[in-house]
């Protein structure tokens, strides 16, 4: 895998279509699976072992790394490709797995406590790129999308502690509160938390369709946090799924900066005061917490938005100043508002009033609609953990194969990432590569794990 120094330090596009076999043994050299195979290892004891644990795991792996539509596509990939076979200590043909192995070891991956060993190769690989790389995690973004899932068994319906493959709805309306589009499908619900900048997985949780957007927003903040440096983690951008209070509160006591967009719930009153403040009668704001001043000395009142002055972290309020002072022209109403005030009114609203209506980012700033453009980096990464991973091939029957695949293809996801900042870049035609300081330190960790 060559990427140029220009490049990004995770650079999602120069990955291979097909990766060389170099890039596949570095990719399984570089994932922490030591405690998940130990204790698969422990779980089998003194049974049967013509399959040993490792070469099962690598199968699943292997699937989703090379892209196949289905873990018997790998196996046959497998049993005619001996260099291949080499990686995962299987010299000979007649030592790969049969799908029903596959299928059984799959259905023991699903269910703890090795679902939770899965879980914990993720987080170590996010605490690991954490550490290297100083800015992931700063800037954050949500959401939630359909997986697709075969219909169980009746027999088989019922696996232990797991969310069941449901139906599910998903509807998009306008400004208008019309319904523009719907989307149904059978299956689940992959929550994540993403890196803007970097388009990396920080935390994820899979549920049923019933489940909300914003219900999840708290444990996957618990799970980034927990995997990040503290107080790594600064702004979350969020669709209109999240317009919660209690998301709000939660981003709050993480002291993260939320970025949501607000849903239009006012019908009548498209303006108000704020409540329990002592503000001028002139200073009004709207739904979506943007305020506004009104010159009242003509015939018609003339609406002004004030001129955003930053959030006051020490007071945790919002600072508005007269628009006419801020930015330089003449109001009528300059002689009132302003009276004795050499930079004008000003105006301080708490943000503890509403926080959803009045975050430390507010949404007609240019910072805010700048900030939440970032949110379309995970909807790239829905795609890649969809099209090019099949987290969402629907081929899988039972809630433990299924939990099973999709932590698998979010440690692939993880995985890629740590091997692209981990590659030496190369800076010319003369065929040089260097290492990066990012790239010297994941390089070190991997070989000391």
């Amino acid at each position: 895998m060559r990427i140029h120094i220009r490049q990004p330090l995770f650079a999602w596009n120069a990955l291979e279509d097909s990766p060389s076999i170099r890039t596949i043994r570095d990719f399984l050299q570089a994932v922490p699976d030591h405690d998940l195979l130990a204790g698969l290892e422990q779980q089998r004891g003194r049974g049967r072992d013509d399959y040993p644990v490792r070469v099962l795991w690598g199968v699943v792996i292997l699937t989703i790394l090379l892209r196949h539509v289905s873990i018997n596509a790998c196996l046959d990939e497998l049993r005619r490709n001996r260099d291949l076979r080499m990686l995962l200590n299987m010299p000979e043909e007649d030592q790969v797995p049969k799908a029903w192995n596959m299928s059984r070891f799959l259905e023991v991956l699903g269910q703890e406590p090795h679902l939770t060993a899965l879980r914990g190769i993720f987080d170590q690989l996010v605490r690991r790129l954490g550490q290297a790389v100083p800015d992931l995690g700063k800037d954050t973004a949500g959401d939630a999308t359909a997986l697709k899932a075969r219909r169980p068994q009746e027999e088989r319906a019922a696996d232990d502690g797991l969310p069941q493959p449901s139906g599910g709805r998903k509807e998009y309306r306008d400004d208008d509160g019309q319904v523009t589009k719907v989307i149904e499908w059978f299956g689940y619900k992959l929550h994540l938390l993403v890196d803007t900048r970097h388009e990396v997985a920080l935390a994820y949780h899979l549920t049923a369709p019933s489940s909300g957007d914003g219900e999840r927003v708290p444990a996957l903040l618990e799970q980034a946090s927990g995997n990040l440096p503290a107080n790594r983690l600064q702004t979350m951008a969020f669709d209109k799924a999240a317009d919660d209070q209690s998301v709000h509160e939660c981003l709050h006591e993480y002291k993260i900066k939320p970025l949501i967009q607000m849903r239009a719930l006012w019908k009548e009153e498209p303006e108000r005061r704020p409540e329990g403040t002592r503000l001028p009668l002139n200073v009004v704001h709207d739904e979506a917490g943007t305020f506004y001043c009104y010159d009242t000395t003509g015939e018609a009142p003339v609406r002004h938005p004030m001129s955003y002055y930053g959030y006051e972290a020490d007071r945790g309020t919002l600072k508005y100043r007269c628009p006419a002072r801020h930015e330089g022209w003449d109001c009528p109403s300059d002689a009132k508002c302003n009276a004795g005030k050499k930079a004008g009114l000003s105006v301080r609203i708490p943000s503890a009033l509403d926080r959803r209506r009045f975050p430390p980012i507010p949404r007609a700033t240019q910072t805010f609609e700048r900030m939440y453009k970032g949110r379309t980096a995970v909807e790239r990464v829905n795609a890649r953990l969809k099209i090019f991973w099949g987290a969402d091939d629907g081929n899988v029957i039972g809630a433990a194969r299924f939990h099973a695949l999709v932590g698998a293809v979010m440690v692939v996801h993880l995985g890629l990432a740590t091997l692209l900042a981990a590659t030496p870049r190369w800076e010319g035609t003369l065929g040089q590569t260097r290492y990066s300081p990012i790239a010297k330190r994941l390089a070190a960790e991997i070989a000391a794990a």
